[in-house]
């Protein structure tokens, strides 16, 4: 077996596990965009506001420090406790419930009816709000994030996969590196999809947040209510988020750069389709593979490299012309 073959099975691996972390962005995305026809904009920095707040949480930071500081003459920073992660986790998701029911109670509530355009300029507004909110309640500075649910022992596993490496050592000659962080992320991914589609199979919520996506109309009648349906929505899509920021904070640190990666996520729903769930992950694990692909078949040893940052947005370009609703989007038809 030659060494290019072998290489190349290391790069594919990688690559299917990035594609897991941009789909977990783009699950965010397909839920909001499929329960109320919003594109949500703000979806990378609902991801970068739940990781904030979660460090923030844990180490215990006084939200506001520096505003209330500026403002009193105070000298307040941390309440002087750490809480364990699985409470941080909780009460960050409670937190992102409370901005599910701000957000449709102080902006989408007032937008029912407007045009598509209008919907998403209030998303790109929501993003830069956030972030404000944000750099205000935590800082800017970057945040170390590590996860232990379970004591140190159950920390987020970081660095080379040793039994892969040896393994493959052993059958190739040569040793993977696989990321431990990016093989918990995927089987991360693998529990929230698979969660995600149980309860819109099997769920009242669930088979109610379908009829709102078929027809909201139909769905209005039947007794279902839009705000609470939406609320739901914006609420799965925040915690959707804060998995994300975990996953993505972990491996970079928290900063807001992280708010970003809603934009590889746009390539994504591209191929997968703004309304499916499953079409995110295949979606994801297509632009993983290929930038990767790409980078070292073609961009390292004759473009100079650097084109996992255009090659996405390209492939999807490309993928528009022929099917411009993407693998496991509806079906456009056009009556004449």
């Amino acid at each position: 077996m030659s060494d290019q073959f072998v290489f190349a099975m290391e790069v594919t691996l990688n690559g299917l596990m990035a594609g897991v972390l941009y789909a977990l962005v783009a699950l965010g995305f397909v839920l909001i965009y499929k329960a109320s026809g919003i594109f949500n904009f703000a979806q990378g920095v609902m991801a970068l506001f739940a990781a904030m707040t979660l460090v923030g949480i844990m180490n215990g930071q006084v939200p506001f420090a520096h505003l209330i500081n500026a403002t009193l003459g105070t000298d307040l920073h941390h309440f002087g406790w750490h809480l364990p992660a699985l409470l941080a986790i909780a009460l960050t998701v409670a937190v992102m419930v409370l901005l599910a029911w701000c957000v449709q109670r102080f902006v989408f509530r007032h937008l029912v009816g407007q045009e598509p355009i209008i919907l998403f300029m209030a998303t790109i507004g929501l993003a830069y709000f956030l972030e404000g909110v944000a750099d205000l309640m935590w800082g800017s500075e970057i945040k170390t994030l590590n996860v232990c649910l379970f004591g140190q022992s159950g920390c987020l596993p970081q660095g080379i996969n040793e039994t892969i490496d040896s393994v493959t050592y052993d059958w190739f000659g040569y040793g993977f590196f696989i990321d431990n962080l990016d093989i918990t992320a995927t089987i991360v991914a693998a529990i929230l999809v698979a969660a995600l589609i149980a309860f819109s199979q099997y769920t009242k919520q669930g088979r109610a947040l379908r009829a709102v996506a078929d027809d909201h109309q139909a769905a209005l009648s039947v007794g279902i209510s839009l705000n609470f349906i939406w609320i739901l929505v914006w609420s799965l899509a925040g915690f959707v988020a804060l998995v994300a920021g975990i996953m993505w904070g972990a491996k970079s640190g928290v900063q807001f750069s992280l708010s970003l990666i809603a934009l590889k996520a746009l390539p994504v729903l591209m191929l997968g389709g703004f309304t499916s769930i499953p079409g995110a992950i295949v979606g994801g694990l297509i632009i993983g593979v290929g930038e990767k692909l790409f980078e070292f078949a073609i961009g390292a040893p004759f473009l100079g490299g650097a084109t996992e940052n255009w090659f996405a947005y390209v492939l999807a370009l490309v993928f528009l012309v022929f099917r411009p609703q993407g693998l496991f989007g509806e079906k456009i038809i056009e009556r004449v």
